[in-house]
């Protein structure tokens, strides 16, 4: 089983104290996004671009994101070969978030924060849905006492790595004009605008949902925030979310490569690992952890 990582400093710092702000890059960039995206749609819209930018939103999300993004590089769950981990953290950096090492700050200060007894609701997620998703989408939260994001050097060091984290919006308009030559706007507009503007909102939309009361085994003791899984159960849910939505097992056990733990639960990023491993191309998959003092078990619920 792998290490934990431990990327924040925390001394003198409060998840509590500050304040949320209008950050402007994000306006432009997720407002943009959303605002050409729609006000272009009924002009440059047909059915194998809808098509492609659905498919491309699905994998980018399964295979950059959920796979390489969270799995491998933030949670370091399971190690791969060189070029596959280049592959997977540059299709990551094509969802549109950020490139590595700033998908790594907003998901380790967040992290932080809700395992804080007590957190500023930009982090918990608590004050309802249009408030959540608009401060996450157009908003920075300016810490009064911010933590220190120490990344460790095979990520902050790595070439191509910081060529990504500094010119990650440049390959969208890298992959827009490849998608141009194949198709022509409606390409453009499916496979970059529209793609980009659901993937972050969908992220931040389970993010928002499987971070308030619902159906789950786990709680982690001394959190403020405990986490939940998506009320809409089975292979759906697993399916549309790539696994993730069984958050309150990744909040129990974020050292596992695999999230879907009980049964029923379907985990599409979990079988594309487990596929890796049997090839070989994936090695060093972390499993749950049996030490659990960290945890208490749920009643279970009534229908359970």
């Amino acid at each position: 089983m792998m290490a934990p990582v431990h990327r924040i400093e925390t001394a003198e710092a409060c998840p509590v104290q500050g304040r949320v702000k209008l950050d402007p890059v994000k306006i432009l960039w997720t407002g943009g996004m959303i605002v050409f995206g729609i006000g272009l749609a009924p002009f440059y819209t047909n059915l194998t671009a809808v098509g492609l930018g659905l498919t491309l939103t699905y994998l980018t999300l399964l295979l950059g994101h959920s796979v390489g993004m969270h799995r491998m590089m933030i949670h370091r769950s399971f190690k791969t070969v060189p070029w596959l981990r280049y592959c997977l953290l540059y299709i990551g950096t094509l969802v549109g978030i950020g490139g590595p090492s700033a998908v790594i700050e907003i998901h380790d200060t967040r992290d932080w924060a809700q395992r804080a007894p007590n957190c500023h609701p930009y982090f918990s997620h608590e004050k309802g849905y249009w408030r959540d998703i608009s401060w996450q989408l157009f908003y920075r939260f300016k810490f009064n006492h911010p933590p220190r994001i120490k990344i460790e050097p095979e990520i902050s060091k790595d070439r191509f790595l910081a060529h990504l984290d500094r010119f990650w919006r440049l390959h969208q308009i890298i992959f827009g004009i490849l998608l141009y030559l194949l198709g022509g706007l409606a390409f453009v507009l499916w496979g970059v605008f529209l793609r980009v503007a659901l993937s972050t909102i969908g992220h931040w939309t389970v993010t928002y949902i499987c971070h308030n009361p619902g159906p789950g085994r786990w709680d982690v003791k001394h959190a403020g925030v405990q986490a939940s899984n998506l009320k809409l159960q089975g292979w759906l849910g697993g399916l549309l979310t790539h696994g993730e939505c069984w958050h309150n097992n990744h909040h129990a056990f974020p050292e596992s490569a695999q999230i879907g733990l009980e049964a029923g639960e379907f985990d599409p990023a979990w079988h594309i690992i487990s596929a890796l491993e049997k090839t070989g191309l994936a090695f060093d998959v972390s499993k749950p952890r049996h030490d659990i003092d960290d945890l208490t078990e749920r009643a279970p619920l009534p229908n359970a």
